[in-house]
């Protein structure tokens, strides 16, 4: 019996646990890299040292190596297809295997938009450089089918992140600038997940009469096994938040020839204490009143990692380059999750444990004519999850990126560009079991195989 009342305190007041956060996007955790379709093109590789507008928010110092007013529009659509092999069972003991399928490709093409606009100052003011930029540097969007093995895990996983970056570069000297911005960030969530309202239940029911091997919710025998088992009435729980809150970035570029720049840059953490509602749905009469599956405003704490980036730039040749980039995320930001209603109320916590990561990549760009430029790239990103706490909110692991892109010079003052990425991911195990602590009331085991497929087009005006 006291196995059941564990259950059931876990199943009533925890069932929500593990809703409030995100798992991957295209780079590893749940970062975006795709600002810049040029920088897709070759992996990232120079990504701090290049004449792209999108440096107002990856250093802002780089704004210097645009001589005029930029426009830059880009747009990346995300395609990313996973499946998964694996079940799981109700309970260590006896272990009632879970019903449902593998849950679908739970990704859809998903359009990351940015742009981003620099503006050199003229006569006293000419070593000033002010730019302005929208984008999504952090995002996830997954959704598997409502009746998958993994429901009481996730289902669908909305996240996006805007940042609105305002920047200023001061040229020091020739091949010397420095640059600073300030970030305005909207952070949303829409998150959703199964609840077995039929295991809460059965062990409420089986907690209140004596202890024998009939009276358990697990025995076909037990007189209210009909009405009362686990699986038997799923429910749903939706949580929805929002908040906004600021960071920096600040930067460096140091170019001591014509052939040789770096740059160096540093992206701050940026605390978000995320304010919406929570949502039940299917909750069963016998727990109709019970306050903890009422809705009502609630949150978490959310915060995006500091990034830490090193660019190289060095032409071989008038018209041949190589690039490389280095990035350390910070990802310790994240070691749990805590959910709490709206009067401080604390559900209960999470642990998630990510580690920081290292991301490297090596590319290279041809001048095939003064109007065509070709690139290439290749890059490794580490995770920074583990085995013992991957998530089904699009499970991770170890990438490696490869990409082609192009650019068109179509006049003096208009160039387009084009890029595509495919990423490939070493296959994912998960291995979730019981925690009571965190409300989760079933094992889930199996593998993951998939790859994401990203394709890109811009455009960059002069004027």
């Amino acid at each position: 019996m006291g196995n059941n009342r564990t259950i059931r305190a876990s199943a009533l007041a925890l069932a929500v646990l593990g809703t409030l956060f995100v798992g991957q996007a295209a780079a590893s955790g749940f970062q975006l890299r795709e600002q810049s379709v040029k920088n897709l093109g070759k992996s990232n590789a120079g990504s701090l040292v290049g004449k792209d507008a999108s440096v107002v928010s990856l250093n802002p110092a780089a704004m210097v190596n645009l001589d005029k007013n930029t426009f830059q529009a880009d747009m990346t659509v995300i395609n990313l297809n996973a499946k998964f092999t694996g079940g799981g069972t109700i309970l260590n003991n006896p272990g009632a295997p879970l019903t449902g399928g593998n849950g679908g490709d739970p990704g859809d093409p998903t359009p990351v938009p940015n742009m981003s606009a620099v503006f050199p100052m003229q006569g006293a003011l000419e070593k000033l450089y002010l730019g302005v930029s929208l984008g999504a540097p952090f995002g996830l969007a997954t959704k598997y089918d409502q009746g998958w093995v993994g429901r009481y895990r996730a289902i669908e996983s909305d996240v996006k992140t805007m940042d609105l970056t305002l920047s200023a570069a001061l040229k020091l000297s020739d091949g010397v600038s420095i640059g600073a911005g300030f970030i305005w960030e909207r952070a949303e969530a829409t998150l959703t997940k199964a609840i077995d309202f039929g295991t809460a239940i059965c062990a409420q029911a089986a907690a209140s009469v004596p202890t024998s091997p009939v009276n358990t919710c697990f025995n076909p025998a037990w007189p209210l096994y009909s009405l009362y088992h686990p699986q038997s009435a799923d429910g749903g729980f939706k949580v929805k938040g929002a908040d906004n809150s600021i960071g920096y970035v600040v930067g460096a570029q140091l170019a001591p020839t014509d052939r040789l720049a770096i740059g160096v840059s540093y992206r701050s953490e940026i605390k978000h204490e995320l304010k919406g509602s929570l949502y039940f749905t299917g909750v069963p009469a016998l727990l109709g009143n019970d306050p903890r599956f009422v809705d009502g405003p609630g949150g978490a704490r959310l915060v995006t990692p500091s990034v830490t980036t090193v660019s190289v730039k060095y032409a071989v040749a008038d018209n041949f380059r190589v690039l490389a980039d280095y990035q350390y995320t910070g990802w310790d930001s994240l070691q749990d999750v805590t959910i709490k209603r709206s009067n401080g109320t604390i559900v209960g916590s999470e642990p998630f444990h990510w580690s920081n990561t290292h991301f490297y990549s090596l590319g290279a760009e041809y001048d095939l004519s003064p109007a065509l430029t070709l690139r290439g790239g290749i890059g490794k990103d580490k995770t920074p999850t583990h085995d013992t706490y991957r998530t089904p909110r699009l499970p991770d692991n170890d990438r490696t990126l490869y990409s082609v892109g192009a650019s068109w010079q179509m006049s003096d003052a208009l160039s387009f560009d084009a890029a595509y990425q495919r990423i490939e991911i070493k296959s994912p195990t998960i291995n979730l079991p019981v925690d009571a602590a965190a409300g989760n009331t079933s094992t889930l085991v199996g593998k993951y195989t998939g790859h994401a497929d990203l394709f890109g087009v811009s455009m960059q005006y002069r004027f």
